[in-house]
C-alpha cells in the first residue's frame, strides 16, 4: 500500500472513530440539542445514573418512548409518551426536539417529509426557543429548557412531570395548576403489556375541601378524605418521616400533592396499577425487589360510599355498617342482610332554631366536592356558621395540625364516613335538640352562649326527672332498632328457640374468648337472626328447584326472604357427624372478616336441630362451576383469570397479615371460590379454618381436614398447617384456573403426572404456555400467563420453608416485570384418584410423596 493510501485509510478510520464518539456521546448523556434525535436502542441517561429514557416493547409489536429506572434490575417504566400511539419500528421512528422548540415528538424518519407519529402537548404559550434542550433529570422529569438555564422548574419549556402516566415520583406534582389549566393526574396502564390509558385514574377534586379519588372509568371507587394539614383524612397511616415529607397547597393558582424522599438511598412511587389498586412500593436493595409499602382500597370499608348516606363504616365493628346516633336504615332489611349502600335517615326532623351537635371521633370526614371552607374562622365561629344556617349538616376543623383551626361546613348528606381506631378526626354532625339529649351532645350556640358549647348529659347526672325520661325512652326506641330481625310466625313453644340461639351464640362467644386471648376482652356477634319458618317458605320447604349445590355439611339453596335481596341459604345437615363445630367457627370468623374478596355472612338461624347460615348470593356460583365447564369455561377469558388469580391472592393475604386475626383457611379449593355477578372472587367456607396467634408459625393436628389435590404434603403427611399450607392450596388452584383443568383427575399419558407434575414437566422443557386452557383462545398476555405459572409453581414447592409468602404473591402479580426465583420441584400425588370433588368424603386414598407412601384417611 502507498504512502498516500495508508494515509487516506487512516484518516477514514479517524472520522469513523470520531463520529462513533459523538453519537455514543449524544445518547450516552443526559441531554439532547434540537438538531440529535434517539432512535432504536439509544438512550438518555440522568447525570447520576438514576433513570434512563429510549424506546422500549411490552409485547415485542408496539414500540413505546419510555423512563425507567436505570439500576433496578426489576424493569420499572415510570412514564410513558405516546401511550396513545405506540410506533411499530423503532429503528425508523426517532425522538426528539419538536420544531418549534418547546415540546417533544416522535418522527417517522422514513417518511419524505418526516411525519410527526406524536408530539407532546405545549405547556407555555408564545414561548419561542433559541437554543432548545431536552434533559433527563436524576429525579425522572424530562424538561425541554434554553441552553444554560437551569435556574428553576418555572423555566422550563416543557416537562414531563407535568402529564404524569400511572406512577407519581418525588417532586410531582398532583393536582391542578389553576393558572395554566394543567390536570396533572394518573391514570393506570391498560394491562402489564400495554401502556395505553386504562379504565382506572387517581385525580384531585380541588371543588370544595380538596381531596383525591379513584376513578374507574365515571365510578368513584376510593377516596382519600381531604387535607387536615397533616394527612389526608382518610389515610391514617400517612405520616411525615424523617424518610418522607408530604406536600398540600391550595390557594387560588394551584392545588396540588407533593411528596419528597430526604434520604438519598430510598427510591419511592406511587402508582395506580391495571387493576385498580393505588400501591406505594419502596425499593429494597437487600432483595433486589419493590416493597409494597401502603395500598387502597384495602377493605371493605374503603369502597367509596360502603354504607350510605349518614353511615359510618368499622372494619371492626360486626356488622361494619352502623347509622350515625339520630339516625335509622333508610332500608333495615337489606340493611340487617349486611347491604348498606342505601344508608340511614333522620329519626327526627331539623326544626332549624334548638339544633346541636353530636361529637364523632376518629372520622374519616365526608366527601367534601361540595363543603364550605374558611381557613380563617375559629372552630367557635364554625359552630354558630353551621347552627345558623339551615342546611348545613356538619362541621369541622380544616387544619388540625396545630391544635383546630379553620372551618368546613357541609351541606347535604353526609357520605362516605368511616371510623378509625388510630387516626381520623373529630367531626359534628348536626342533630335535632331531642336526639341531643338522648345521646349527649353540644347544644347549638346563641348569642347568650359562650365557648363551643354545653354539653348535654344523659342519665342519672342529666339534671332532672324529664330529661331522664326523654334519655330512657330514646334509649328503649334505639334498642328496639338495633335488635335482629325476626320474620315469620313462630309455632313452636314459647322459649324453646331463643333457648336453642343463646345457647349456641354464647358457645361461640365463650369459644372467642379462648381464641381471641390475645384480645382485651371478646366482642359479641351482632349477626341478624331470621326465622325458620320464615326460611322454609322463601326456599319452598327446600324443594330441590332452589338448589344451587350440596357438600358434605348439606345444601345451599337461593331464595328471597320476604322483600330482602336475593340470599344463599346454606342449611346444615342434620345427619352429618360433623356440623356444630364448624357452624360455630363459621359464625364466629367469617362474621368479622370483612374484605371485597371474602363471601358476606348476613344472618344465621338456629332452631332446635336447624343450623343454618346466610350468605350474599353469588350470581355464578362457584368456580369449579364456571371453569371446569365445556359450555361456561369461555365465559373466563384471560382478563377475567388473572383477575380471579389476583382477586383469590388479595382475599388470602387479608385473612393471614391484615385482618384482625391470622386465619388459616385449610380448605381452599375451587368450589369454595364463588363468583359474582361480574365474575370476581370471593373466597367461602371458613368452616375448617383456624385462628392463629400473631407470632405462631405453624400448628399441628391429629384431624386432617381439606380436599386430597389442594392439600399441603407436610399437611396430608404430619397434619402440620401454617399460612404455606393455605400458599399450597392457591398454588394449585393458580395452575388449575390457567390449565382449565383439575388437579385431581388430571394424568397425562403414560407418566402418570397430575396437574402440578404436568405444569412442572412443561416448565423446565420451556414449554409453559402449553398449558393455558383451549378456551382462552388467542387473547392473553404471554408474559402474565407465564408469571402466573412460576407463581403458581413457586406456591407448590415441597417444601413449605420455599413457598413465598402472600404479601410477595401479591407483589409479584401487581408488577408488570418482577423478579422471581426459580421454583423446585413440586409436591404432587401420583397414582389412581377417586373421581370426588366433595372435601367430606370419607375413604382411604394413597397419596405419594416424592416417592414416599402413606395412607391417610380424610376426617371430613
Amino acid at each position: 500500500m502507498s504512502g498516500a493510501a495508508a494515509l487516506r485509510a487512516c484518516f477514514t478510520l479517524l472520522i469513523i472513530i470520531t463520529i462513533d464518539f459523538f453519537a455514543t456521546s449524544a445518547t450516552s448523556s443526559d441531554t439532547i440539542s434540537a438538531n440529535e434525535s434517539l432512535a432504536g436502542d439509544q438512550t438518555l441517561v440522568s447525570a447520576n445514573e438514576v433513570f434512563e429514557l429510549g424506546f422500549f416493547t411490552p409485547d415485542s409489536t408496539n414500540y413505546y418512548v419510555g423512563i425507567w429506572y436505570k439500576n433496578i434490575p426489576d424493569r420499572t417504566y415510570v412514564w410513558v409518551a405516546n401511550r396513545d400511539t405506540p410506533v411499530t419500528n423503532s429503528s425508523s421512528s426517532v425522538f426528539k426536539i419538536g420544531d418549534k422548540g418547546d415540546n417533544v415528538v416522535i418522527l417517522d424518519q422514513e417518511a419524505a417529509t418526516g411525519t410527526v407519529l406524536w408530539s407532546s402537548n405545549q405547556t407555555k404559550a408564545n414561548s419561542s426557543p433559541v437554543n432548545p434542550v431536552a434533559q433527563l433529570l436524576d429525579n425522572g422529569n424530562l424538561v425541554v429548557r434554553e441552553e444554560g438555564d437551569e435556574s428553576s422548574s418555572s423555566g422550563f419549556l416543557w416537562q414531563s412531570f407535568d402529564f404524569p402516566t400511572d406512577t407519581l415520583l418525588p417532586d410531582m406534582k398532583l393536582g391542578w395548576d389553576l393558572s395554566q389549566g394543567l390536570d396533572r393526574f394518573l391514570n393506570s396502564w391498560k394491562s402489564p403489556q400495554d401502556p395505553s390509558p386504562g379504565d382506572f385514574s387517581f385525580k384531585l377534586d380541588f371543588h370544595g375541601y380538596p381531596e383525591a379519588f379513584l376513578w374507574d372509568q365515571g365510578k368513584k371507587l376510593y377516596r382519600s378524605g381531604p387535607w387536615n394539614g397533616i394527612r389526608f383524612s382518610g389515610v391514617p397511616e400517612m405520616k411525615s418521616t424523617s424518610d418522607i415529607d408530604f406536600t398540600f397547597v391550595s390557594d387560588q393558582q394551584q392545588v396540588y400533592y407533593s411528596y419528597e424522599v430526604n434520604n438519598p438511598n430510598m427510591i419511592s412511587r406511587l402508582t395506580v396499577n391495571s387493576t385498580g389498586t393505588l400501591q406505594r412500593f419502596t425499593w429494597v436493595e437487600d432483595s433486589k425487589s419493590w416493597s409494597m409499602f401502603w395500598d387502597a382500597p384495602k377493605d371493605q370499608c374503603d369502597d367509596f360510599g360502603e354504607c350510605g348516606p349518614y353511615g359510618i363504616c368499622d372494619t371492626n365493628g360486626s356488622p361494619v355498617c352502623n347509622c350515625t346516633s339520630g339516625f335509622s336504615p333508610k332500608n333495615p332489611q337489606a340493611w340487617y342482610l349486611r347491604e348498606g349502600s342505601d344508608g340511614c335517615v333522620r329519626e327526627r326532623e331539623l326544626d332549624c332554631s334548638s339544633d346541636g351537635f353530636l361529637p364523632l371521633k376518629g372520622l374519616k370526614l365526608p366527601e367534601s366536592s361540595n363543603a364550605f371552607v374558611d381557613m380563617e374562622m375559629s372552630l367557635e365561629d364554625c359552630q354558630k356558621g353551621c347552627a345558623s344556617n339551615c342546611s348545613c349538616t356538619g362541621y369541622s376543623s380544616a387544619n388540625i395540625s396545630n391544635g383546630e383551626a379553620g372551618c368546613v361546613m357541609w351541606f347535604g348528606d353526609l357520605l362516605d364516613m368511616r371510623h378509625y381506631l388510630d387516626g381520623g378526626q373529630d367531626f359534628y354532625v348536626k342533630l335535632s335538640a331531642s336526639d341531643i339529649v338522648a345521646y349527649g351532645g353540644l347544644v347549638a350556640q346563641n348569642s347568650s352562649t359562650n365557648g363551643l358549647g354545653t354539653l348535654a348529659i344523659v342519665g342519672i347526672a342529666g339534671g332532672g326527672g324529664g330529661v331522664l325520661l326523654l334519655a330512657l325512652a330514646a334509649f328503649l326506641m334505639w334498642k328496639r332498632k338495633t335488635m335482629p330481625i325476626r320474620r315469620g310466625r313462630n309455632t313452636e313453644p314459647k322459649g324453646a328457640r331463643e333457648r336453642s340461639q343463646d345457647f349456641l351464640l354464647n358457645e361461640v362467644v365463650v369459644s372467642s374468648k379462648r381464641e381471641y386471648s390475645g384480645e382485651n376482652k371478646p366482642e359479641d356477634i351482632e349477626l341478624p337472626l331470621f326465622d325458620f319458618n320464615a326460611i322454609a317458605s322463601a326456599t319452598k320447604n327446600f324443594c330441590d328447584e332452589n338448589k344451587l349445590g350440596q357438600g358434605g355439611f348439606g345444601c345451599v339453596y337461593k331464595c328471597r326472604i320476604e322483600e330482602g335481596p336475593v340470599v344463599a341459604v346454606k342449611r346444615l345437615s342434620k345427619n352429618s357427624g360433623q356440623g356444630i363445630e364448624e357452624f360455630k367457627n363459621e359464625v364466629r370468623l367469617i362474621a368479622r372478616l370483612q374484605h371485597r374478596n371474602l363471601v358476606r355472612l348476613v344472618g344465621c338461624c338456629v332452631e332446635m336441630d336447624e343450623k343454618i347460615l346466610i350468605y350474599e348470593y353469588m350470581e355464578h356460583k362457584s368456580l369449579d362451576s364456571v371453569l371446569f365447564s365445556k359450555t361456561k369455561s369461555s365465559m373466563l377469558n384471560w382478563e377475567r383469570r388473572f383477575n380471579v388469580i389476583c382477586g383469590i391472592a388479595r382475599g388470602l393475604l387479608y385473612l393471614h397479615q391484615d385482618s384482625r386475626f391470622r386465619i388459616i383457611h385449610r380448605d381452599l379449593k375451587a368450589s369454595n371460590i364463588l363468583l359474582d355477578g361480574e365474575l370476581n372472587p370471593k373466597i367461602s367456607d371458613f368452616g375448617m379454618a383456624r385462628i392463629f396467634g400473631r407470632d405462631q408459625v405453624d400448628a399441628n393436628t391429629r384431624r386432617v381436614v381439606g380436599t386430597y389435590g389442594y392439600m399441603a404434603p407436610e399437611y396430608a403427611m404430619d397434619g402440620l398447617f401454617s399460612e404455606k399450607s393455605d400458599v399450597f392450596s392457591f398454588g394449585v388452584l393458580v395452575l388449575e384456573i390457567v390449565s382449565g383443568k383439575k388437579n385431581r383427575g388430571f394424568y397425562y399419558a403414560n407418566n402418570e403426572l397430575n396437574l402440578l407434575g404436568h405444569a412442572w414437566k412443561l416448565w423446565k422443557e420451556g414449554k409453559g404456555l402449553e398449558l393455558v386452557d383451549s378456551a382462552v383462545g388467542d387473547a392473553y398476555s404471554m408474559n402474565e400467563v407465564l408469571r402466573c405459572i412460576q407463581v403458581g409453581l413457586l406456591c407448590v414447592q415441597e417444601h413449605a420453608d420455599d413457598r413465598p409468602a402472600m404479601s410477595s404473591v401479591v407483589l409479584t402479580l401487581s408488577s408488570e416485570n418482577p423478579t422471581m426465583p426459580h421454583p423446585k420441584s413440586p409436591g404432587f400425588c401420583l397414582g389412581r384418584a377417586i373421581e370426588t370433588d366433595s372435601s367430606s368424603s370419607k375413604h382411604d386414598e394413597t397419596c405419594t410423596v416424592n416417592q414416599v407412601t402413606v395412607t391417610i384417611l380424610d376426617a371430613r
